[in-house]
């Protein structure tokens, strides 16, 4: 497809004078060409009906995990593009979780290798510190320049607090970003759902809300204290909201992003022993929902990611004690974020423009001549996440054969597209 025609969509955009306009748009060669309310049609055009649908700029994601290198069956960047794609994702952050680690340039130039000529531009995310273990700072500015955008740890927290003191003040130096992933591993110990009344029920051990909220204060302490950006991952507690509003308010350089399973299940999800809600920060209960929520309104929470975690069928499908944490959120990602209520506007700033604004990447814009970088998607639509449609090499999701609503219907990035 070369010439693409969109037919009576309204642009969501506030970048753009076109902004809550019904109009047709029309892409020539990967570029936006034409923008009008009507626009003829010619028999070389593809026609896409965008009849009460919405295009917005393509959505990112800052919170993605793959398998490679090293766990290629749980997903390669191929398939992990491709369910992506699916879900309106034109970019993606990939945490360092791999084997092994991403923790030098050379691990970056593989992944960036890789994910050449995609319609899914991938960004690598570096170690903080050397093979995740918390002990050695890893190479930031090498990283850096070969092309890492931030700095993780991923699903780990880092415990020693000179080592993350060190990190913001080293990154500070070439506008380097440190990821925090907040949680106390002496006060977590190991718990495998939210601390509260339904892990008592279950007799399960729990993770309290304070594992999250000690390390949100320390890294808050070490950000002011060394005047340095953090940016924290998944939050997921009532008081971590609170905590980085007033941050925020004392005018520290701090962001944040929540996962959105985490706005929309809670811990009674668990009273089934359903691994596929095991996840990590664990589910909370719903007076964190709720301020998490609050949070996404008045701008306390910047970004929604899907923490996009594929898991082979045998590391879920066993005893909830023992089974891994994750879930696969990409396909899902609309769907799941229209739940929580918010108006389609403030999602697209939560999913598209905010992630690349923390990460100060090129914001999209939906204007003639740009690069065409958009989903189309009707929020009303109805689907099924059938198993036959899931791009993801793993399954570990608890919405397969469930009913969605929220469409992802034309995807266009790098003069490449997916049509579902």
């Amino acid at each position: 497809m070369t010439e693409v025609l969109i037919q009576s969509a309204t642009i969501m955009d506030s970048q753009t004078n076109y902004h809550t306009q019904k109009v047709d748009l029309l892409i020539k060669d990967g570029i936006i060409s034409k923008i009008d309310s009507k626009i003829k049609e010619q028999s070389s055009f593809k026609i896409i009906d965008g009849t009460g649908q919405i295009l917005s700029p393509g959505f990112f994601d800052m919170n993605v995990n793959f398998g490679e290198p090293g766990s290629e069956t749980r997903e390669d960047i191929e398939s992990g593009c491709k369910a992506a794609a699916a879900g309106g994702v034109t970019g993606v952050a990939l945490m360092p979780n791999t084997q092994p680690p991403v923790h030098s340039k050379s691990e970056i130039s593989y992944i960036l290798g890789k994910a050449t000529n995609n319609l899914v531009n991938v960004f690598p995310l570096g170690c903080i510190s050397q093979n995740r273990t918390g002990k050695d700072l890893a190479e930031l500015y090498d990283m850096q320049l070969a092309g890492a955008i931030a700095f993780s740890d991923g699903d780990r927290s880092v415990g020693d607090a000179g080592l993350m003191s060190r990190a913001l003040l080293y990154s500070k130096g070439f506008n380097g970003l440190i990821f925090s992933y907040p949680e106390d591993e002496n006060i977590a110990a190991k718990g495998k759902m939210n601390e509260g009344v339904n892990s008592t029920l279950l007799g399960i051990k729990g993770n309290p809300a304070l594992a999250e909220e000690l390390m949100v204060i320390r890294d808050l302490c070490l950000a002011e204290y060394n005047d340095s950006r953090i940016h924290f991952s998944t939050i997921s507690t009532f008081k971590s909201v609170d905590l980085i509003r007033q941050a925020k308010k004392k005018g520290l350089k701090v962001t944040c992003d929540v996962a959105v399973h985490h706005l929309i299940f809670t811990d009674e999800m668990l009273l089934g022993f359903d691994t596929n809600y095991k996840v990590k920060p664990p589910l909370r209960g719903q007076n964190d929902v709720k301020a998490l929520i609050a949070g996404l309104k008045d701008g306390t929470v910047d970004a929604i990611v899907s923490q996009h975690t594929p898991l082979e069928s045998e590391l879920k499908n066993v005893e909830f004690e023992i089974a891994f944490n994750g879930i696969i959120g990409l396909q899902t990602l609309l769907p799941m974020a229209l739940k929580t209520g918010l108006t389609a506007e403030l999602l697209i700033e939560k999913l598209a423009v905010n992630p690349r604004k923390i990460l100060n990447l090129e914001i999209p814009c939906i204007t003639l001549n740009s690069p065409a970088n958009l989903v189309l998607f009707n929020p009303t639509a109805q689907w099924t996440y059938f198993s036959e449609i899931n791009f993801s090499k793993s399954s570990n999701s608890p919405l397969l054969k469930e009913k969605l609503t929220g469409k992802v219907n034309l995807v266009v990035n790098n003069n490449k597209f997916f049509l579902s």
